[in-house]
């Protein structure tokens, strides 16, 4: 996943949020004074989470409770911390951060998670939301606007851009050409076919199949050619449909 800038200052004031961003509808809650928002934050960069804290550490009504280095770490903190918000990062060492907001969404459905990445890229934009997170912000996204996001999910608002909101149904109903049955694909492609859908890199995926990344990609040539699928995000879909993955384990394992 490419990396971003920290939130910077000097876009959108806190009250109105910047263009683009679907905020809640007007007259939703605030935090009152009395009580301050819990963050855990979850990002396997420590220049990242010193950088969030510094920012984050100024505002009133914000809390920052803790912080994680990979996604495991962070399933373990948010147990022991409970948080109104995690603030998460998807590409972490140990478990994904999707893998780990679907099962926060279960086992700590009090606990709201902001996902926030630099990947905007479509096949992500379905996943997110599946995942069970309420809200997603990129990380060069202004300081007013990061703080917005995590005051409207820690209410228990949603925070989506509309532009995501259009990807992600675009996800949902829109498509390639029908693909040819799971049938015909060779044992090895079926592993990298489900790894894909998992969201695992072609590095990973190599590690874990203990193959080649070069190989891999090859896999995922052959696979796009088989089905008559032009995406990732294509190739995702036909492994939900086709039930060689499902929502319980759509994540990383």
């Amino acid at each position: 996943m490419e990396r971003g800038t920290l939130p910077v200052s000097g876009k959108a004031p806190a009250a109105t949020p910047g263009p683009g961003t679907r905020n809640v509808e007007a007259g939703r809650p605030k935090p009152s004074a009395e009580h301050r928002t819990r963050v855990l934050l979850a990002d396997d960069h420590p220049v990242v989470r010193q950088g969030l804290i510094a920012c984050l550490q100024t505002k009133k009504n914000l809390e920052v409770v803790g912080q994680a280095a990979d996604g495991q770490e962070a399933l373990k903190r948010a147990k022991e911390l409970q948080p109104d918000v995690i603030l998460m990062d998807i590409d972490m060492p140990r478990m994904n951060g999707l893998a780990v907001t679907e099962v926060l969404r279960k086992e700590l459905p009090k606990v709201k998670v902001l996902i926030l990445s630099m990947d905007s890229r479509p096949e992500y934009m379905l996943r997110i939301i599946q995942s069970g997170a309420r809200g997603h912000v990129l990380k060069d996204a202004s300081t007013d606007e990061l703080v917005n996001a995590i005051e409207t999910v820690g209410t228990g608002q949603p925070w989506f851009g509309p532009g995501f909101a259009r990807l992600a149904l675009e996800q949902m109903t829109g498509g390639a050409e029908k693909p040819a049955d799971s049938a015909q694909l060779t044992k090895r492609e079926r592993e990298v076919l489900i790894d894909v859908a998992k969201g695992f890199s072609n590095k990973e995926i190599g590690c874990r199949l203990n193959i080649g990344t070069r190989t891999v990609e090859t896999h995922r040539e052959n696979l796009m050619a088989k089905l008559n699928i032009r995406s990732v995000a294509g190739l995702t879909k036909f492994a939900f449909a086709n039930g060689l993955v499902t929502m319980r384990e759509g994540g990383r394992s």
